[in-house]
């Protein structure tokens, strides 16, 4: 029998080296010595005696052996020799009594090295074992900051030092101490058994699945794949997921760990799919003879309509819809509904509810969208934010930035001092876009004009106060008004000298009632599933529109001169017809750094992921503790600066204790 299990093995062997030949790569295995520079060791440490995964054992300490395995580990010579009766010999004994003498390795970035125990190795790898009794020593790099792998290992040591855990791995920064926030391991602390076993077996459990259904295809460890699939389906009922349950939520989320591997996670459809004119019953009723039924639409709102600028105008963007397709639909509304508390309940209501398409207003809400929209395949869930990198939900935003260029150019035409205020929340992506392009369309017909900018966002920030001590009377001011308020500064206005009485120049306006008539459309005509497989490959698609699509507008008042207007129209109509692009040319930051070159223009990721001011804004980034909660809710889902992971799941916990808190009086 031994005989026979050595010939199988080397043929594997020999299968391994011609392939490696032939892809031009080493066929044996790799030597630690033969690339590792013994000054880039800080120190090494004994880690005793353990159970590490044969997947990890990778390559040998010395060239002692190294012509006599392929890189798979199984054997290259011939039968005859010593090496093969003694491997033979390992075989007998591991199917008579099991291989149990520890092997010993250098463990190295996570990678095993075998010192003594190769042909051990190679007859466990042989018989399809999982782990390896071993004495382990590790060899720890020198920190290095500029070196991303370095660090990353340096996150896996902490991690492994509170689980001894070592089969899991990832690619990205921060991606081990998230997992451990999810686990509700604090840094420091030492997970007890049962955690580890549970942690253990969930790996494995999705490993199995996840590999089943050809996860060994892409190139990235599967540790990024089961971090994305705890972040969507929740820690707790991953480690609860029986094996089929486990199988079929692989199976559910799979678009998920494509677009892991896809270079260009976020395709932006920067105007509407052409749709033929048609009555919405048609897209309905294929067949005369079908029945006749609504369209079920709802809106998830985090505030209400009568306190929330933001939700108010969504509010009259589905009131328009309403009046667009009358009896022809039915929308359903939940308002004040709190991000991580409950807005995956109420996208649940909505469902049960028999609605088809769920539009959700605020960007705090996308995982819960997503986990809704992986457990519902055949409702459109669609979010109002930007770059959101994921295939089962859509995103959809305007470019505002348009609107607020050509909003620049009055407040730069108009203000006599040539100090202009901005409001602004918080500095989420769009939102410095939306500054960037407004001091570019102010300097546009003022060399020397100053953009001020004031965060609403800020607790107890008084923004007026702040304006005034500055000499800025000429403001962009929020977009809409709110009807629960008393002042009425929205658009672009000059405080004059008589209290309580504003001159309007302009305002800019969300058409989110043209935005979703369009979607709509979109969906009904099946212009929706033709875009996504449009190329044939996953994507995840953020509809992007601006000035050409109809969805933003700017409102210009009688108090602005004609040569004003004239200005401002002509490069709209250039803007609409693509022959003018705002962020072209040369854009130099508040440092006096070059972000942008002559000659060039910024494409539509590089805008909205803008985390920089222009030089002629005066303005400094707030820091995430000066924020208010609903803020930092934005912040910590679409901030510019992402946050930490432990950062970010102390703040989540934060909000959640606090609102939890407040229900409760």
């Amino acid at each position: 029998m031994s005989v026979q299990d050595y010939q199988t093995a080397l043929k594997s062997g020999k299968r391994a080296y011609n392939a490696c030949m032939n892809r031009g790569k080493s066929p044996y295995l790799p030597v630690l010595e033969d690339f590792l520079d013994e000054s880039t060791i800080e120190r090494e440490v004994n880690l005793g005696e353990d159970q590490i995964p044969l997947s990890l054992v990778v390559g040998t300490c010395t060239k002692g052996r190294t012509n006599a395995f392929a890189d798979n580990f199984m054997p290259l010579l011939d039968w005859g020799t010593e090496f093969a009766a003694k491997w033979a010999s390992l075989s007998d004994s591991q199917v008579n009594e099991g291989i149990r003498e520890p092997i010993k390795v250098y463990e190295y970035m996570n990678k095993f090295y075998v010192l003594e125990g190769n042909k051990r190795v190679s007859v466990l790898k042989y018989f399809g074992a999982v782990t390896i009794n071993a004495k382990v020593t590790r060899k720890i790099p020198k920190y290095d900051p500029n070196n991303v792998n370095v660090r990353i290992y340096y996150e896996f040591m902490d991690f492994y030092k509170a689980t001894k855990i070592n089969d899991i791995y990832f690619s990205k920064e921060g991606s081990f101490t998230s997992l451990m926030s999810l686990a509700g391991i604090k840094k420091g602390d030492f997970a007890n058994d049962e955690d580890k076993r549970d942690m253990c077996s969930a790996y494995l459990n999705f490993k199995n699945a996840y590999l089943e259904r050809g996860g060994d295809k892409f190139d990235f460890p599967i540790g990024d794949s089961f971090l994305r699939f705890v972040h969507i389906h929740g820690y707790k009922n991953v480690v609860n997921m029986l094996p089929m349950e486990m199988s079929r939520n692989v199976a559910k989320t799979w678009a998920e760990f494509e677009l892991l591997d896809d270079n260009s996670e976020v395709d932006f459809k920067l105007d509407p799919t052409d749709t033929r004119k048609k009555n919405i019953l048609s897209y309905l009723l294929p067949f005369p003879s079908q029945q006749t039924k609504k369209l079920k639409i709802g809106f998830i709102y985090e505030n209400s309509p009568e306190k929330s600028d933001w939700v108010y105008s969504h509010e009259l963007g589905r009131q328009y819809i309403e009046e667009v397709f009358g009896d022809q639909i039915e929308t359903v509304v939940a308002k004040n509904v709190i991000p991580e508390i409950d807005d995956e309940k109420e996208m649940k209501k909505l469902i049960k509810n028999g609605v088809n398409i769920i539009f959700v207003t605020s960007p705090s809400m996308t995982m819960a969208s997503l986990k809704v929209a992986i457990a519902n395949p055949k409702v459109k869930i669609l979010n109002c934010s930007l770059k959101i990198p994921h295939k089962y939900i859509r995103t959809y935003y305007a470019r505002m930035y348009e609107a607020k260029f050509l909003s620049g150019i009055i407040a730069g035409s108009m203000a006599a001092s040539g100090r202009i205020g901005y409001v602004a929340n918080c500095p989420i992506f769009g939102v410095t876009a939306n500054i960037n392009a407004f001091a570019l369309g102010a300097k546009m017909v003022n060399p020397r004009v100053k953009v001020y900018v004031e965060w609403s966002g800020i607790k107890d920030n008084d923004v007026e106060a702040n304006f005034a001590a500055n000499g800025v009377h000429c403001i962009s001011d929020q977009d809409m008004i709110t009807p629960m308020k008393g002042k009425r500064n929205f658009g672009l206005y000059c405080n004059g000298d008589t209290e309580g009485y504003n001159t309007h120049f302009a305002m800019t306006v969300w058409h989110w009632g043209v935005f979703y008539e369009k979607l709509i459309q979109s969906i009904l005509s099946g212009s929706w599933d033709r875009e996504a497989e449009e190329d044939g490959s996953v994507k995840a698609l953020n509809y992007l529109w601006g000035l050409s699509a109809g969805v933003i507008e700017i409102i210009e008042s009688n108090s602005i001169p004609a040569t004003t207007k004239r200005l401002v129209n002509l490069i709209m109509q250039e803007i609409i017809e693509g022959k003018f692009n705002i962020f072209e040319g040369e854009l130099i930051d508040q440092e006096g750094n070059v972000r942008n070159k002559e000659g060039q223009v910024l494409n539509p990721e590089q805008i909205i992921t803008m985390d920089y001011l222009l030089d002629n804004v005066v303005a400094s980034f707030p820091d995430l503790d000066s924020l208010n909660d609903s803020a930092k809710r934005m912040v910590a889902s679409q901030g510019i600066f992402k946050l930490d992971k432990t950062t970010e799941a102390k703040l989540s916990a934060k909000l959640k204790e606090k609102f939890l808190k407040k229900k409760g009086e």
